[in-house]
């Protein structure tokens, strides 16, 4: 892999933290929390990229709060719209190569099997149409620049739905979890080792989409069932869990029913796909709970 500078925007998020851990022990990284550089001042961003002397960008920075981003629509494009633009132009004019992140969400659902990178788009919530339009400006602003879309993301760091599971094994008798939605999670140490070996080779794949998750289906259901049974494993409590459908727990943003992404593209072209996501929950699981005891 040719070795190269990479900078992180949104350095302190899930995907951004295990970037950082990850790449110190093999590339020279610099990261920017959003205290350090709000993306959404452009200014900011090309200054404080053209100081590190990356040779490669990877925008980790997002507006999340899918719920939330239906009353704060401003708030949601300013970032993953209006951010993102500002990240590609800034390496067009460094002449720097840039990985933006994007989401599952960009699809409505409706088709039956796993969404390819070709498949329409039609997000279905404020945060996903943001999403949309962020991948817009990257490639249409940014010559070397590539979006890649994952899914169901879960980290060490952050807040997540892995951990609010936990969270709730010690407060609740009874969880109750909808079982109509399913996407392909994603445990972000893996998505970070494949952006690395992608940094390494970005000559070869910029300025196009990629998928990539982890491999399998879940629905949240199903997910939650897998934490609580290597929460069990470890002797520690673990609520009873029910399913539930989307229509029994109402969100403000509407999600896609299925959201499965697949990764071939990714492995075809850059010959690495990431492991299953059982196997991904488990390593997290192990990790994690070894810091909480």
């Amino acid at each position: 892999m040719r070795a190269h500078r990479i900078a992180v925007f949104g350095s302190s998020g899930q995907i951004g933290s295990a970037l950082m851990r990850r790449a110190r022990s093999r590339t020279e990284v610099t990261g920017f929390t959003h205290a350090e550089v709000d993306i959404t001042d452009a200014k900011a961003v090309r200054e404080s990229l053209a100081r590190t002397g990356a040779t490669i960008a990877i925008n980790a920075a997002a507006y999340t709060a899918v719920d939330r981003a239906e009353s704060e629509p401003d708030r949601a494009y300013a970032i993953n719209r209006d951010g993102a633009a500002n990240l590609a132009e800034a390496c067009r004019a460094l002449d720097i190569a840039l990985i933006h992140l994007s989401t599952d969400y960009v699809f409505d659902g409706t088709k039956a099997g796993s969404y390819i990178e070709t498949d329409p788009i039609a997000p279905l919530c404020v945060y996903a149409r943001s999403k949309v339009e962020g991948e817009a400006a990257v490639l249409r602003l940014s010559p070397k620049g590539l979006v890649l879309r994952t899914s169901w993301v879960y980290g060490l760091e952050g807040t997540n739905f892995v951990k609010t599971m936990l969270q709730l094994g010690t407060e609740r008798d009874i969880a109750r979890v909808v079982n109509d939605q399913r996407g392909s999670p994603t445990f972000a140490d893996d998505l970070a080792h494949a952006l690395l070996v992608l940094a390494g080779d970005m000559d070869s794949a910029s300025s196009r989409i990629y998928h990539l998750a982890g491999q399998g289906i879940a629905t949240w259901h199903e997910l939650a069932r897998e934490v609580f049974v290597e929460t069990a494993r470890r002797g520690l409590r673990t609520p009873r869990l029910e399913e539930i459908t989307t229509l029994q727990y109402p969100t403000p943003a509407r999600r896609p029913a299925n959201s499965v992404l697949d990764s071939g593209l990714f492995k075809r072209d850059l010959g690495i796909e990431l492991p299953p996501w059982r196997d991904g929950l488990k390593r997290m699981l192990a990790a994690h709970l070894e810091t909480v005891r």
